[in-house]
């Protein structure tokens, strides 16, 4: 959530909700969060698991005051995956401007053999590139993974041009051009030359409700474009969207949504299933190839750039073997899974924030409830 720009359909950016958290997080003695870490065993029964985590080495301990004068000091570059590749930084990084907890690491797979530089900068003595992976154990009643989503790998959908145009992106990667602390510093640009479009295309349901890639609706995609439509139409007033989709899918408070940002005179609805898209080599503009169902005809249409709505993938490779699955590979909360171990958010299933929180709530809920009942019968 991080990542985005804004969220709809208030279009209110995600700082704001989360600073709040973070900080009743940091303010709560009972809480522990630890960063780097992965599960890597859990054994037990309900009430009385006992998690086995694995914690990789930051290089940066908690004296650090992000003076970032170890970065000004690295020599090494690395991808940055926050904004999905779109831009480097140093190996001695903040992972984002409000990274919890705030403090920089150090990538130590870039670097060069026996380099030090961003410890001989730091003045705090912060940077201990001696620092090793450890091994912590704790005595737990209920799980609760909430381990997210990925966008799906847009560049398996050989006819839609992503990793092979330039100007076609994806819907994630939009958001990060749009963002303040992006990469373009809030202006959506073109990846091939740095100019503003004047016609985009929104392509729905890039690998969702496919059964050659993800068979399922991905739930958001509709009203994420919807939104990014609005983004793009606040920068370039003169620019035109056409937004080629299935089914628009905005179901309840979010069909005034649809309303509000359809009523642009800017923005068109193209009922039909993209064909293809191609390049032209002269220009790097776009030849969309698509059917238009309302009017029962094909259509190509030039644009500047191509947003592709990339589905929903839920990140649960290496959960324990309690968690039951579905053959799309959500959690599922049902007999099928132990007691005590619950999935909460877009682990469970694809949905807005706002959705993800009130889960999150019942997931907590339920992890109380287990422990509750195993102090109870203890």
């Amino acid at each position: 959530m991080i990542r985005m720009h804004q969220y709809f359909p208030k279009f209110c950016p995600p700082i704001c909700g989360l600073e709040i958290n973070t900080k009743r997080i940091r303010n709560n003695p009972r809480i522990t969060v630890l960063t780097l870490a992965e599960l890597e065993k859990l054994a037990g029964a309900p009430g009385d698991y006992e998690a086995t985590i694995k914690i990789s080495p930051r290089f940066v301990k908690e004296s650090c005051t992000m003076c970032g004068a170890c970065a000004q000091a690295c020599p090494a570059d690395r991808t940055d995956e926050f904004n999905y590749g779109l831009s480097k930084t140093k190996a001695a990084y903040l992972p984002h401007a409000t990274a919890f907890p705030a403090l920089y690491a150090i990538d130590r797979a870039v670097c060069a053999e026996g380099c030090k530089a961003c410890a001989d900068a730091c003045a705090y003595g912060a940077v201990d590139l001696t620092q090793q992976a450890e091994t912590k154990t704790f005595k737990v009643a209920a799980v609760v993974a909430a381990t997210g989503w990925a966008p799906y790998d847009a560049s398996r959908i050989d006819n839609l041009g992503f990793g092979k145009h330039a100007n076609v992106v994806t819907n994630v990667i939009l958001e990060r051009l749009a963002a303040t602390d992006g990469p373009t510093g809030g202006r959506i640009l073109r990846p091939s030359d740095g100019q503003a479009p004047q016609s985009v295309a929104f392509v729905q349901c890039a690998g969702s409700r496919d059964e050659n890639h993800l068979p399922y609706c991905s739930a958001v995609c509709c009203a994420a474009s919807l939104k990014q439509a609005g983004y793009i139409r606040a920068l370039y007033p003169d620019a035109k969207i056409s937004i080629f989709y299935i089914d628009i899918r905005t179901p309840g408070r979010l069909e005034d949504f649809l309303a509000r940002v359809t009523a642009d005179g800017g923005v068109e609805l193209v009922k039909g299933k993209v064909a293809k898209v191609e390049e032209d080599p002269q220009t790097s503009d776009l030849i969309v190839t698509a059917e238009d169902v309302l009017s029962a005809r094909k259509l190509m249409r030039r644009v500047n750039l191509v947003v592709l709505a990339a589905g929903i993938v839920p990140q649960t490779s290496g959960l324990p073997s309690g968690f039951a699955l579905d053959e799309f590979r959500f959690i599922c909360n049902s007999s099928a899974g132990k007691a005590g171990l619950y999935g909460a958010g877009c682990a469970r299933r694809p949905e807005e924030v706002s959705a993800a929180v009130q889960d999150a709530t019942g997931a907590a809920l339920k992890a109380l409830q287990c422990a509750v009942r195993s102090a109870r019968h203890g």
